[in-house]
């Protein structure tokens, strides 16, 4: 999988998530096992250029390359000077999001909104690679609803606009995150274009992985929610996908240690206020499917510091360990 001139170590990549994929977390999946992570969205708007939480979202201090950050909005200009500002501050390629179906961003008519409007969309698309000499991908849904499925029409469209890797959530806006995804029209994407297809969603298991895949002739995977407290997902797959084989589960000893480097390190990033508030949902993820863990969730959700917060994490491994339990994937997945 090559994106301009990087090539990536495999095909596994993080999907951009806001309020997820901020730098400590694609980090942490990039050590294990992930080739690329998108960053969360940064809005194109210039007036949020100076904002504390646009200069976090930006923030791509010690991260392995290619460091890839998405933009968003619906203004060719401003994407285009979005673009420009995000190459300065040492953006290697940059992500134009076209898939997100949040209202706030679709009433707008940004993310996924722009499927509605393929005169804009190629618009978009020119300005943005007009105004960078770094690789312009791009992130779509199969279409705003299930009567006007666009996404091979959107797909030739950005080939022609110069494009240079296609990533596609097979749903369509409408859908959210509900239903099965749709791998046949992830399948008709890759058989319209010659650039790179990257497919998304539903990405659980490494036999799924596989046979996505396998069903969409698509030249990587793009992984999201399945890796929310399960980063190890990503070398879980590229094992299964060179070898057939599964690697064991994880031990609770080491979910512990990822979990307490990971929340360390949104502390650091964050600050105590804001991280120990992020690291809540962080650590609702990790433990999920431990015997405890809901009773465990709730009372640590009430604690206010991050000397609590961590004191409570330690507490909860250490009765773990006692009852020498393991992480049971099919409880986390059914749940």
């Amino acid at each position: 999988m090559r994106i301009g001139p990087y090539k990536l170590r495999n095909n596994l990549i993080v999907a951009p998530m806001a309020g997820v994929t901020d730098r400590p977390f694609r980090q942490l999946c990039k050590r294990m096992g992930a080739s690329m992570a998108v960053s969360e969205m940064v809005a194109s708007n210039s007036l949020l250029y100076g904002s504390e939480k646009t200069r976090r979202r930006a923030n791509h201090e010690g991260e392995t390359d290619p460091i890839s950050v998405q933009i968003v909005g619906a203004d060719p200009g401003m994407l285009a000077r979005a673009a420009r500002h995000n190459v300065d501050h040492g953006a290697q390629i940059i992500d134009i999001n076209m898939g997100c179906p949040a209202k706030k961003i679709c009433n707008v008519m940004a993310g996924s909104a722009l499927l509605q409007n393929e005169k804009l969309v190629a618009e978009i698309i020119e300005a943005v690679v007009g105004a960078v000499d770094v690789p312009v991908t791009l992130k779509i849904r199969t279409g705003w609803d299930k009567t006007s499925r666009n996404a091979v029409r959107i797909a030739r469209i950005a080939e022609a606009a110069g494009i240079q890797a296609l990533a596609i959530h097979g749903r369509t806006r409408a859908c959210a995150y509900t239903g099965e995804a749709e791998y046949d029209t992830i399948a008709a994407v890759k058989a319209s274009v010659s650039i790179p297809v990257v497919a998304n969603g539903d990405i659980t298991t490494p036999e799924k992985a596989r046979f996505v895949l396998q069903h969409t002739g698509a030249d990587a995977l793009m992984i999201g929610r399945a890796a929310q407290g399960r980063p190890w997902l990503f070398r879980e797959i590229e094992h299964f996908l060179n070898t057939g084989e599964h690697q064991p589960a994880p031990e609770t000893a080491e979910i512990r240690r990822v979990l307490a480097g990971h929340v360390e390190e949104l502390y650091n990033f964050y600050g105590e206020h804001t991280g120990l508030r992020v690291a809540r949902k962080h650590i609702s993820w990790y433990t999920k499917g431990l015997a405890g863990s809901a009773q465990f969730r709730y009372q640590m959700n009430q604690l206010e510091s991050t000397a609590g917060q961590m004191a409570a994490v330690d507490d909860f491994f250490e009765q773990q360990a006692q009852h020498g339990a393991r992480l049971h994937y099919i409880e986390r997945l059914a749940a």
